[in-house]
């Protein structure tokens, strides 16, 4: 397939870079570089079948000649998406979810192709049903400091929707569950590779309040297995991919210190105002994923997350 792929210098974009072209399409990366990173695709500048393009989705479309030629599917990848990202850029991630898909859908319907959406378990809000199935509406606050993405997100689904049912678009959408590792932005705000961070520099770890919410955490690869296996399919509806097995952010915390081999100590923090309205548990529910796409995840936490340091220790500059 030829490929438009929106978000393309981002953590999970750059990964499903790598997974497209290693099947043979050819990937046309746009990516504003506002969190994306230009070295995440650094090792693909002389790939024949890759192209980087910056270009802000939000804002009219240049003259290009790699937009010249039809695209066999459109994917949207792009926004900022990390808890640092909502409180310094709202108005950015509303725009793209709302602006920005709406530009992607319409190349989609321009050139006939199928339109896939990058979605979030934030849609879910703090949810009132653990685990989380697809056919749960979600418990989302519209004004809270989360609500930027998490609306822009529910907005960006019912566009999508709202194509496919008017225009005849083949739609994916697929719900991204706390995907960490290689290729995520230092200081990001998340907890993966800030527990990582803080152990590599060996400053204390900081639990918000008992530590003993949960998250399921993804590894990347595992992730993007999913996400090609869901754009190859017919599935029009939202699927979960996520990991089903719960952590505890104490738990995140005491495996980090393991595998760094770090003496920080862990320190309980009061919530910050910022993180209002982080939700308590998070789980998906991925019968969906197995009966349609005969996906689960394979990267257990620990070996995730011994690759994750891995990469910041060669990469990041981690010692």
């Amino acid at each position: 397939m030829r490929v438009l792929l929106a978000g393309g210098a981002g953590f999970i974009g750059s990964h499903v870079a790598d997974a497209l072209l290693g099947r043979g399409d050819e990937v046309v990366a746009v990516d504003n570089l506002c969190t994306g990173r230009a070295s995440n695709v650094a090792h693909l500048e002389n790939h024949p079948k890759f192209t980087l393009v910056e270009h802000d989705i939000t804002t009219p479309f240049p003259q290009h000649p790699m937009f010249a030629d039809r695209f066999d599917a459109v994917m949207d990848l792009a926004s900022p998406a990390s808890p640092n990202d909502f409180a310094t850029m709202p108005l950015e991630i509303l725009s793209v979810g709302s602006t920005g898909t709406r530009a992607l859908l319409d190349i989609a319907v321009s050139h006939r192709a199928r339109f896939f959406l990058a979605s979030t378990s934030e849609v879910y809000g703090d949810q009132l049903v653990h685990p989380q199935p697809e056919t749960y509406w979600g418990n989302v606050s519209s004004t809270g400091p989360r609500s930027c993405y998490d609306e822009a997100k529910r907005f960006s689904e019912a566009l999508t929707m709202a194509y496919h049912r008017v225009h005849g678009v083949g739609v994916r959408i697929v719900r991204i569950f706390n995907t960490y590792g290689e290729r995520m932005r230092p200081g990001d705000g998340r907890v993966v590779n800030t527990f990582v961070e803080q152990a590599l520099r060996g400053e204390p770890i900081t639990l918000h309040g008992d530590g003993l919410q949960t998250r399921s955490f993804c590894h990347v690869s595992d992730e993007v297995r999913g996400i090609v296996a869901l754009l190859d399919s017919d599935m029009n509806e939202p699927v979960n991919i996520g990991n089903p097995n719960e952590f505890t952010m104490e738990k995140l915390a005491e495996l980090v210190l393991s595998i760094t081999g770090s003496k920080s100590p862990l320190v309980r923090v009061p919530h910050p105002p910022e993180r209002e309205g982080d939700p308590h548990q998070r789980c998906p529910d991925i019968t969906l994923a197995r009966d349609l796409l005969g996906w689960e995840p394979s990267v257990s936490l620990s070996e995730g997350l011994s690759r994750m340091v891995h990469y910041f220790r060669t990469h990041e500059g981690y010692a």
